[in-house]
């Protein structure tokens, strides 16, 4: 398998290098504006390959998009990061023509790639990349909810004092700190539910903690955090090179499902070798329902300023 990463930052090189390590991948390719970064980081990254036990070849090449010719999978990292006080609202002006080029590039190279979108505000942009590509709606998928259900099992574990292999949780709605949903009455640990551990307000807590989970990074690091996005999108596509129908909520455009359409949004799917295999439609209660509903005008109000 060939994946593309466009964008050789922090939160590209993170995807290149778990891709590699899990050496599932034949070749990762970075591709940056940037002069002779991505061929830095590539080289860096390569020297990192007898340490860590990895066969995957790692190229770099400053925005020469023919490198990245035959691509099974591209991965759109590029745009401007999140500075502390930001919202990912606020980078659409500039990352909207970002992604609209590169992933008309990729597809110029690459006709029959699968396209996974980071770049911010992240359902819009995939929202963008449908528009722009038109390409079927399985080949374009949102990351973000696999790395916002990460950071909500994150926080159970903490409210829970227990091992994370003990707790699953997901998180739905779009990929902003006031649209995302963690379903908390889903969450599990064990298969015992939550609320048999932890207190209404703790739960409560949680989930307040889960939707500013990117924002309380920024506000730390200084810029978008990487390792957990990194880790986010290698998982995803890993799932893709192996077929595995994993279930990840992924932003994906949606057609009547969840009663919405021509909108893509953070939902359950199952994840495979052509992309999006189906959307899984959970029977969710009217108080969620009422959640997915707002996050999903906020996202259309997005949607209508590219």
């Amino acid at each position: 398998m060939k994946v593309t990463v466009v964008g050789a930052g922090a939160v590209g090189a993170s995807c290149a290098e778990y891709i590699a390590i899990k050496d599932f991948a034949s070749e990762v390719v970075l591709i940056d504006i940037k002069e002779g970064f991505a061929e830095g980081k590539a080289m860096d990254l390569m020297q990192t390959a007898s340490l860590n036990s990895f066969d995957t070849k790692i190229t770099g090449t400053t925005n020469d998009y023919s490198k990245t010719a035959n691509s099974d999978v591209a991965v759109i990292t590029s745009g401007i990061p999140r500075k502390p006080g930001m919202t990912r609202e606020e980078l659409i002006s500039t990352n909207a023509g970002i992604v609209k080029s590169v992933a008309e590039n990729l597809i110029k190279h690459s006709p029959n790639v699968i396209i996974i979108v980071v770049s911010n505000p992240m359902d819009t942009m995939t929202y963008l990349t449908h528009k722009a590509t038109g390409l079927p709606k399985n080949r374009i998928i949102g990351m973000g909810g696999a790395l916002d259900s990460a950071r909500f099992k994150y926080r159970l574990a903490e409210a829970l004092e227990a091992p994370i292999s003990d707790v699953d949780g997901m998180v739905i709605g779009g990929h902003s700190d006031t649209g995302m949903i963690p379903l908390t009455r889903l969450a599990t640990r064990n298969s015992v539910p939550v609320s048999k551990f932890i207190s209404e307000d703790r739960m409560e807590e949680v989930k307040l903690e889960t939707k500013v989970g990117g924002a309380t990074l920024t506000k730390l690091l200084g810029t978008s955090a990487w390792y957990a996005p990194g880790a986010a999108v290698s998982a995803m596509v890993q799932a893709i090179a192996l077929d595995s129908k994993k279930m990840f909520p992924c932003s994906c455009l949606l057609e009547g499902e969840y009663g919405l359409n021509d909108i893509c949004i953070g939902v359950p799917t199952i994840i495979g070798a052509n992309g999006v295999e189906s959307i899984v439609e959970i029977e969710l209660n009217d108080a969620e329902k009422a959640e997915l509903t707002s996050s999903a005008d906020a996202v259309r109000k997005t949607n209508g300023l590219i």
